[in-house]
């Protein structure tokens, strides 16, 4: 085989790996699951149904979308990329988020609860391939961690719990992380849904089904040991 042979036959392998990775990118996810009706006052919620944007907050401009009824999360192909999606109060204080998710690129499939604009909060990352489990963390402070299979190309259900300062984590319907912030950090705050490429450096997802609702008096300002 010739010189000129070997650089056409590994300028076809990268087209085809260019490929697979666009096939994936742009692939459609399956169907998003019925939305679910979690008891309590209804706070927020969005199915994306009417294509808009509505009632959130971006903070990069070209990485959320609404195709097809569902939202759409699409970061560039590289390292601890990120982006968040806001909406609510930061005077929301018990309450609590359910949401449908399905990553399609990547491993990271993220949410915080009780944010602040600017400011973290408390996170959850429901991490896929090559991980394979749940993160609860508030910033860089690990605060719990569960094993649980959620493969890419699936639907995976997440219910996160904020009452005083502790979390309760759900996947797919079951309680995998229960677990009382020792800082008492947060007290109050809205929700960001996140996009991370994290170490794979890839990260295309999608949510559908997002509702909050007061657990107690979820609408209440920050009690008096603040944040």
């Amino acid at each position: 085989m010739n010189t000129t042979q070997i650089v056409l036959l590994a300028g076809s392998s990268l087209l085809l790996l260019g490929a697979g990775n666009d096939m994936e990118r742009y692939a459609a996810p399956p169907p998003s699951p019925r939305p679910a009706t979690p008891p309590g006052q209804v706070l927020f919620s969005d199915d994306f149904s009417e294509g808009e944007l509505r009632g959130w907050k971006v903070d990069k401009e070209g990485v959320w979308s609404v195709r097809r009824g569902v939202l759409r999360g699409d970061l560039p192909d590289d390292r601890q990329q990120k982006s968040f999606l806001y909406a609510g109060s930061e005077a929301w204080s018990n309450y609590a988020v359910d949401l449908d998710v399905c990553g399609m690129r990547g491993a990271d499939k993220g949410v915080a609860v009780r944010v602040v604009e600017g400011e973290t909060g408390i996170a959850v990352d429901l991490r896929g391939p090559g991980y394979q489990d749940v993160l609860l963390q508030r910033r860089e402070w690990p605060m719990g961690k569960a094993r649980v299979p959620n493969g890419n190309g699936q639907w995976h259900h997440l219910r996160i719990e904020a009452r005083n300062h502790r979390y309760r984590v759900w996947v797919n319907g079951a309680v995998l992380i229960d677990k009382e912030d020792p800082k008492k950090a947060r007290s109050r705050g809205g929700i960001a849904l996140a996009a991370y490429t994290g170490g794979v450096g890839e990260c295309t997802l999608y949510f559908d089904n997002v509702v909050v609702t007061a657990l107690g008096n979820g609408t209440a300002a920050a009690s008096a040991d603040g944040d």
